[in-house]
């Protein structure tokens, strides 16, 4: 057996959904072309209907990419498709993605429906989507727990109205492998027409399962994948792209083949990571930090004497140089571009280059050495450039048995402002300062600080929630000093509600 089986990227749809992690129409684009280049098959590109951005971004995510499919997401509705369809209008290949719930659950609570109607409803979306295309994918949201059965009998009805892929998800992570496997196996025995189509899983990980779920309907038949880069997604996340695509690659035995260019997954996993703000765990398989690294004495004695002791996935497989360049303040900008570009950060713009290596200077005076996480934060950081608030300056005094007293400047579209203030402790009393200025109602919800890596001159990393208006504004901020960080964080907050 030599089996195709497609890989579905839903990393700027189901992976933006993720609070924090949303991207402009410029950065899904260069992801987009990330996925191309990695060599997914299918790319969905964002839920049209839901707002004139990812309207905007199916549109120019559609011109950007040549040869994978281009897929939006509806629900089982005509207007949601009609957008959906003009959102495709410059893809080259094109895919609308539609479906309803089918659970007993979903049918009660969220439709206030009957099981006749669900199929009648997911029949006439199909139909009304294959009007506009020939690719009609139809997602059956919450086939976890909706009985094979009747599950059965809305696949059978949606193929025979023209669907080319029936997703089937288990959209609570709530399945069992052997369940969900068992769920494939069913549909393949059980549905007569199913010859007609592809069928496809969708596993979130809520219980830490979405990749064994996967795998378990690939074994039994599903030979589409929907997964995100990293595991991202709502909740507990996606299935890995990454996890799917080297598990196959190891076990050469299953007989299936997947056209992932595998030496890109690194460089990938970094530019999401790093245009999302969303930090990959260390223990993360296939691409967190520590996924190659042994300290183990017995361990290191082993892959010493022979790498395939401990180390099943050549590092090189998965695009990471394992003699790699190490960037110092003595590097150049050729180094610091080559480095760029093995990430997945492409700088052809000789002005941005020189503007992020003097920046690089600046980081490499503070600290010995300059690690992955460190070069890509200061790639991101010319996206601050825009905003129209900016720190000037920040002095803060602080220490045991003192009250903390922050001093800070602000240029804002041009204009200087300064204030000072009290606080407990040095964030406290910075943030205090910055509201003197920023005079508006604004509520610190949530704070987070994550240093990259274990040196006490390490760069950390803040993400923080600030609450105005009503709404939830998403900012981060990356500096040697955590104060600056912090300070830095909630100013992205700000310049996305001013």
């Amino acid at each position: 057996m030599n089996e195709r089986l497609f890989i579905f990227d839903t990393t700027l749809r189901d992976g933006e959904q993720v609070p924090g992690c949303q991207l402009n129409t410029v950065e899904k684009i260069q992801v987009a072309k990330q996925l191309e280049q990695l060599g997914v098959d299918v790319i969905e590109a964002g839920f049209p209907i839901s707002s004139p951005g990812d309207f905007n971004s199916v549109i120019e995510i559609s011109k950007a990419v040549t040869w994978p499919t281009i897929c939006a997401l509806t629900r089982a509705v005509e207007k949601d498709i009609d957008v959906a369809a003009e959102s495709l209008k410059y893809a080259k290949h094109k895919r609308i993605h539609t479906g309803i719930g089918t659970s007993d659950s979903h049918i009660k609570y969220k439709f206030n429906s009957t099981r006749e109607e669900i199929i009648e409803r997911a029949v006439a979306a199909v139909k009304y989507a294959k009007k506009y295309v020939e690719d009609v994918e139809f997602y059956a949201e919450d086939a976890g727990r909706t009985d094979n059965d009747f599950l059965a009998k809305v696949i059978e009805a949606v193929i025979k109205a023209g669907a080319t892929v029936v997703n089937i998800p288990d959209t609570t992570g709530y399945c069992l492998p052997s369940e969900y496997g068992e769920k494939i196996k069913y549909l393949v025995e059980n549905v007569d027409n199913i010859d007609k189509a592809i069928i496809s899983t969708h596993c979130h990980n809520d219980l830490g399962m979405a990749t064994a779920n996967t795998l378990s309907g690939i074994v039994n038949g599903a030979r589409q994948v929907e997964v995100t880069m990293n595991g991202i997604g709502e909740r507990a996340g996606n299935t890995s792209l990454e996890e799917i695509s080297m598990i196959l690659k190891c076990h050469k035995n299953l007989g299936i083949n997947t056209n992932i260019n595998t030496t890109k997954i690194y460089p990938t996993s970094r530019m999401v990571s790093s245009l999302m703000n969303m930090p990959v765990q260390p223990n993360k398989a296939i691409v967190g930090r520590n996924a190659f690294a042994h300290s183990s004495g017995i361990h290191q004695d082993g892959v010493l004497k022979n790498v395939a002791t401990y180390e099943i996935i050549n590092p090189k497989d998965v695009g990471l140089d394992d003699n790699s360049i190490v960037l110092t303040a003595r590097s150049g900008r050729a180094a610091l571009k080559y480095r760029l570009g093995v990430l997945g950060v492409n700088i052809n713009d000789e002005k941005k280059l020189d503007s992020i290596y003097q920046n690089f200077l600046k980081l490499a005076d503070k600290k010995k050495e300059i690690n992955d996480d460190d070069i890509l934060v200061l790639a991101g950081a010319d996206r601050a450039e825009a905003h129209s608030v900016k720190l000037d300056f920040l002095q803060v005094t602080t220490g045991m048995g003192v009250r903390s007293v922050a001093s800070i400047g602000l240029d804002i579209s041009g204009q200087k402002f300064e204030a000072a203030s009290t606080g407990n402790g040095p964030v406290d009393a910075a943030i205090k300062a910055l509201k003197k200025i920023i005079q508006k109602q604004m509520v610190l919800k949530e704070f987070t600080i994550q240093a990259i890596s274990k040196g006490s001159d390490d760069i950390g990393k803040v993400h923080m929630q600030v609450e105005h208006d009503g709404n939830i504004y998403y900012g981060f901020g990356a500096n040697t000093d955590i104060v600056t960080a912090s300070v830095e964080a909630y100013i992205d907050c700000i310049n996305k509600f001013r």
